[in-house]
């Protein structure tokens, strides 16, 4: 029989499938809510806002919805990837399994009085189709209004979105499939038109794709409670119970290709209330015979009476998974996966046979109306909706700009942006961010991962470090890396005018405050007129400069000249030892001058453009206990930070404070981080805290109020060494019980065989959970591991650079070599 004859497709216009007998379809895309972020009040909200929408729709109307999920693989873009370690990123990731999904609705109209299909009265089986009516604009009009309301109701719920399906998306163009031409020839969404033979004699086959039909079509083969969620127990704990929705084990977490196709019935209430009650007396009447007839009975009164009392729609239903696999053999592999899906519903798989070609012949978009109807069972709508699949896959943020993050279930790279786009959509109202993880959770590896990301993005970084966790990233990306050693000192130069910088007032400032500091103990008070002789020897040493070009700005020469020339200045201003006593200011200040104790610090001749440097670390371990280099530093550090704050326009500006926060917080240094976090992301700016106790913020009730309360943007990882008292770190930081079961489900059923730790980023109301999983080269650029940084330092040294060191090791390890064990002695 051609296919022209039994295609119940008359033509497709307006939007519109029109079929042979009458029917009229109109077909949505469907965007979900992605898996595992919807929190149990989530789920029946969505799962309401169902039952509402198909409410709407009319009597005859057939609700289809219909998901597929096509095996897939990342395709990387090595144009893009510009870096090294982007490059990486790409071959790492190449060709990553998932499972791509895509959501459609259909709803169909009935004519009025068309008879309904069976397995035995099907289009598919006879020899010509000739319309029960014509369709009529008033009932087409009716129904598109309904079909309205039905979009509004479910969109103004918020969690998901509809996009009425076009001509050509319905019915394709010649280079592209539609969506009916896909379901005959199960195409993926970005495949090519390919026309294949349809085999449904012994068993349903699409050319080389062996199909096998899973339904749920018997009341007694479904479970006997149903709702809106279940427990998924690999995500759950003894505190919190991880919920996906019901149907969820049929959707994203079936490992296969497959479609899951979903109907809802929209009948005649009253009249099935009749029906039912003619059932009920006849098998009253026939109870005293057989004890069946009278739990039938029973069963069909207590129906009754819901639908009555509870005010119930009734509807008939129909569930059934379509899995395929190209290789003949893997029907038992399908049916294992499908059944132990339904298992997890407290369903029964039933495998179809004899009625799996009608069945699939109604899947087809605009045929739902032919679906025969003793494959359906009768239940509430309120029930009927529990079984539709609520949830997709992760989606990558809209933003240019982000960082390289995986998906939860299949570690498939998603594109996620925890910086401008929750700005733009309102979840946010800052860039601050606080991280906070347990030692060993991952902490470092993970901001390491951020910054590099927000480097080759153009980002300004500055970071204050204890622990030299960023040393490899900042050799690789060029950066400039402070630390101090007896043989290497920390040097700056605060005297220093880099090129399109100026000595403007915020300069002028920055170096009076470290001139006072140096002189002045902590609790030493210093008077007005101290700060104005100390001012005009700051502007004479710039004048003095401007007319002797060939001496070198810093400290040396600025001490020198407060004793050659500032000396007399004082003397013909007959200032007196009372207002500014020059000889103690000189004599304090000495230790910093040429052959005194620190004569290095202020003297740097190299790394001196630091407002224009884009990567700055500074390491301060070993000077944090340091009564005079420390306060120094940090004065250097915050004039650093203020400065590219004001002066680098349009440039996003990332300050970095790692467990150093601690430590700047202990030398009175609080107020600065309480400034930069309330002013810095007026200019474009980032503060990121990061620490590993929470109760260390508390104790500082200036840190507590600047960082906690200012930073939109919290950043956990693994917390299961305080899921015992996570309670306390939940009210401290302003978590939801939502955030709260993701947070503790993190790196609970890990994929066995691949090397990541899990993320929870919480943007205001919004909160996921994403891998951090990176390739060879970016895992030992980041690595923290003193035995793995001692082993990239050796093939750095050997090879001639960071990166080609990394380069080699990597693919030592991925052919098998044991550097660790074999070249570690002979390297270093």
């Amino acid at each position: 029989m051609e296919a022209k004859h039994i295609l119940p497709v008359y033509k497709v216009e307006h939007g519109c499938v029109l079929s042979v007998q009458g029917d009229i379809t109109i077909g949505f895309k469907v965007n979900l809510p992605e898996l595992f972020t919807l929190s149990d009040r989530d789920y029946e909200s969505l799962h309401q806002d169902l039952v509402k929408a198909i409410k709407a729709l009319p009597v005859g109307c057939v609700f289809h919805k219909q998901d597929w999920f096509i095996e897939g693989s990342f395709t990387p873009d090595f144009e893009a990837a510009e870096s090294f370690l982007a490059k990486s990123s790409e071959r790492f990731f190449n060709e990553r399994a998932h499972l791509d999904h895509e959501c459609y609705i259909f709803l169909t109209q009935r004519p009025a009085g068309s008879k309904l299909s069976s397995s035995a009265y099907s289009n598919l089986l006879r020899s010509s189709l000739v319309p029960a009516q014509t369709v009529s604009p008033v009932m087409q009009a009716a129904f598109l209004d309904a079909a309205g309301q039905f979009a509004s109701i479910l969109s103004d719920g918020g969690f998901v979105t509809l996009e009425r399906l076009s001509d050509e998306q319905l019915a394709g163009t010649a280079n592209k499939p539609g969506i009916i031409e896909r379901y005959c020839f199960l195409l993926g969404e970005q495949e090519h038109s390919v026309i294949r033979d349809i085999h449904l004699r012994d068993e349903l086959r699409v050319g080389d794709k062996h199909c096998e039909l899973y339904t749920l079509a018997d009341g007694e083969d479904l479970p006997a409670l149903c709702g809106s969620r279940i427990n998924y127990d690999k995500y759950s704990t003894d505190k919190t119970k991880f919920s996906v929705g019901f149907a969820s084990p049929l959707g994203a977490l079936l490992n296969c290709n497959h479609i899951y196709n979903q109907y809802v019935f929209v009948q005649d209430s009253q009249g099935i209330v009749k029906q039912l009650e003619s059932r009920k007396l006849r098998l009253h009447s026939l109870s005293a015979y057989s004890r069946e007839n009278a739990v039938s009975r029973d069963a069909v009164n207590e129906f009754l009476n819901e639908a009555v009392a509870s005010g119930r729609q009734p509807v008939k239903a129909h569930f059934n998974v379509l899995a395929w696999s190209e290789h003949p053999g893997k029907a038992a592999e399908l049916k294992n996966l499908v059944s132990s899906a339904m298992a997890k519903m407290d369903a029964v798989c039933k495998r179809e046979t004899d009625g799996q070609a009608q069945i699939w012949f109604a899947g087809l978009p605009g045929n739902a109306a032919d679906f025969p109807m003793n494959d359906t069972f009768d239940t509430f709508l309120e029930q009927a909706t529990c079984f539709f699949n609520l949830e997709t896959n992760y989606r990558s943020s809209l933003s240019s700009f982000g960082i390289r993050m995986g998906d939860r279930l299949t570690g498939r790279p998603v594109h996620v942006d925890i910086s401008d786009e929750p700005m733009e959509r309102g979840w946010v109202s800052n860039r601050s961010k606080f991280v906070c993880a347990g030692s060993g959770a991952g902490k470092s590896f993970f901001i390491n991962h951020l910054l590099r990301s927000y480097h080759e993005q153009g980002a300004d970084i500055v970071v204050v470090d204890i622990g030299h966790s960023y040393k490899g990233l900042c050799e690789l990306v060029g950066g400039y890396y402070f630390t101090y050693t007896e043989a290497d000192p920390i040097r700056f130069n605060p005297f220093y005018i880099g090129e399109g910088d100026e000595l403007d007032t915020e300069k002028k400032e920055s170096i009076k405050t470290l001139l006072l500091a140096l002189w002045k103990k902590d609790d030493e008070p210093y008077r007005r007129s101290e700060y104005v002789a100390i001012s005009g020897a700051l502007t004479g040493y710039y004048a003095f400069l401007e007319q002797n070009g060939d001496i070198f700005p810093c400290f040396n020469t600025f001490y020198e000249y407060l004793m050659e020339h500032y000396l007399q200045v004082l003397e013909n201003g007959k200032v007196k030892e009372k207002d500014f006593d020059v000889a103690n200011f000189l004599y304090v200040l000495n230790p910093y001058y040429r052959g005194g104790e620190f004569d290095y610090l202020l003297n740097a001749r190299e790394n001196l453009d630091l407002l224009h440097e884009r990567f700055i670390v500074f390491e301060i371990d070993v000077l944090k206990d340091h009564p005079i280099l420390f306060p120094v530093v940090t004065l250097i550090i915050m004039e650093m930070v203020i400065s590219k704050m004001r002066k680098l326009h349009g440039i996003r500006k990332i300050m970095l404070l790692e467990e150093a926060w601690k430590a700047i917080a202990k030398e009175g240094m609080a107020e600065y981080i309480r400034y930069l976090f309330k002013t810095m992301r007026k200019f474009y700016g980032e503060p990121i805290v990061v620490t590993q106790e929470v109760e260390d913020i508390i104790g500082s009730p200036i840190v507590k109020h600047a960082i906690i309360n200012n930073s939109d943007t919290k950043i956990l990882l693994d917390q299961s060494k305080y899921q015992n008292r996570f309670d306390q770190i939940q009210e401290l930081l302003g978590l939801t019980d939502k955030d709260k079961a993701l947070i503790l489900s993190m790196n609970k059923a890990n994929e066995p065989g691949r090397k990541y730790k899990e993320v929870t980023f919480i943007l205001g109301q919004h909160s996921k959970v994403y891998r951090t999983e990176v390739s060879l080269e970016e895992y030992y650029a980041y690595t923290t591991e003193e035995r793995e940084k001692v082993v990239v330092q050796a093939y750095a040294r050997k090879y001639g650079s960071i990166q080609k060191g990394i380069a080699v090791l990597a693919q030592e390890l991925r052919s098998g070599g044991s550097p660790f064990v074999n070249r570690q002695k002979k390297l270093i």
